[in-house]
């Protein structure tokens, strides 16, 4: 197989390895475009961006310098997990697919086996990382899925097969004979169906990452005082009759209350001052020490200073955030009978 590799890749033009004579306009083209084009100027430059984790790291220093030692641009990330390997190579190679621009960005990944990394490269769209262990391997992926990110075994393969492999890569285009095709030019109906796959495979994951976009804006972020009450008890509050009342903090006391609806709180005073914010339902306060009223729904704040006494009337279940500037207490000045013969007669 691989002097028939060999003989395949001389009818193959080859547009990035600058030691050799740059083909016409008609043989290279960037990024996924047909290589048979006839008209379109469409001279590229290549880039390559690397990285690997430790146990593709020597393989993938051989790789670089075999690179840059064909005068082509490489960037190389260094060594790091693979999984995070992997991720920055396809998130970079997925940006750059989706600019119009004159360089064509291609990966290359190493790790022991070369199934990691390409497994989180392969998480963005526009990325078609493929693991190459042989000549072979490499010819059908750029024939077949146009891949653009190389992955290669540190383990498994030598230095030399690891420098055949990447050059099989590099000068293989999309759609060119290879194994799978029994090293002949596919056949109309498949190469139509080429053609069509890289439209096709573009947008795979880019709607769903849209929707995704769509869903953060358009979603609300959940309220932290709304998740202190989740999957609290509550404890009923003695002598206010349909109230319940959990404390998350005992000095200053901080606390999570819930009324039922139609309770009522008769007339009472703290010894301090105490800041609110309604999270669930409706409320209505009187301040007879100010006469003053307060009609409250969701997201409303009330503070009510130190012995001021009111009443509250709850037109639904309510919960409410409550902090006191002190311990709490709660000081009666009318029982509850009282309360709602004056919450009658304001009607």
């Amino acid at each position: 197989f691989l002097i028939l590799s060999r003989r395949v890749l001389r009818r193959i033009p080859s547009p990035f390895l600058k030691s050799q004579s740059q083909p016409s306009p008609s043989q290279c083209s960037c990024h996924h475009h047909n290589y048979s084009m006839a008209t379109e100027d469409t001279s590229c430059h290549l880039k390559i961006i690397a990285g690997a984790e430790s146990f593709g790291c020597a393989l993938k220093d051989t790789l670089v310098a075999h690179l840059r030692s064909l005068n082509l641009d490489v960037e190389d990330l260094g060594t790091d997990k693979y999984y995070t390997a992997g991720e920055e190579v396809g998130r970079r190679v997925s940006s750059a697919a989706n600019t119009n621009s004159s360089v064509e960005i291609r990966g290359l990944v190493a790790c022991g086996t070369g199934v990691g990394v390409a497994m989180f490269a392969n998480k963005f769209p526009g990325v078609y990382a493929a693991t190459c262990l042989t000549p072979s391997d490499a010819l059908n992926a750029r024939s077949i899925s146009n891949c653009n990110v190389l992955a290669v075994s540190g383990m498994f393969t030598s230095p030399d097969s690891a420098i055949e492999i990447l050059d099989t890569w590099l000068n293989t285009p999309f759609k060119s004979p290879c194994p799978a095709s029994g090293s002949k030019l596919w056949p109309p109906e498949i190469n139509d169906f080429l053609d069509n796959s890289i439209h096709e495979m573009s947008k795979i994951g880019v709607e769903s990452n849209k929707e995704n976009e769509r869903d953060e804006e358009n979603s609300i972020d959940p309220c932290f005082l709304c998740c202190l009450a989740k999957n609290r008890e509550f404890t009923p509050i003695e002598i206010m009759p349909g109230g319940h009342m959990n404390v998350i903090r005992d000095t200053p006391t901080s606390a999570i209350v819930r009324f039922e609806a139609g309770s009522v709180e008769p007339a009472h005073h703290h010894t301090f001052g105490h800041d609110l914010v309604v999270l669930k339902g409706s409320k209505r306060v009187w301040n007879l020490s100010k006469g003053e009223k307060y009609d409250l729904g969701v997201g409303d704040y009330l503070f009510t200073p130190a012995g001021d006494v009111h009443r509250v009337k709850y037109f639904e279940e309510t919960e409410f955030f409550i902090k006191w500037d002190g311990h709490w207490d709660l000081l009666l000045d009318e029982d509850l009978a009282t309360a709602n013969a004056a919450i009658e007669k304001a009607k």
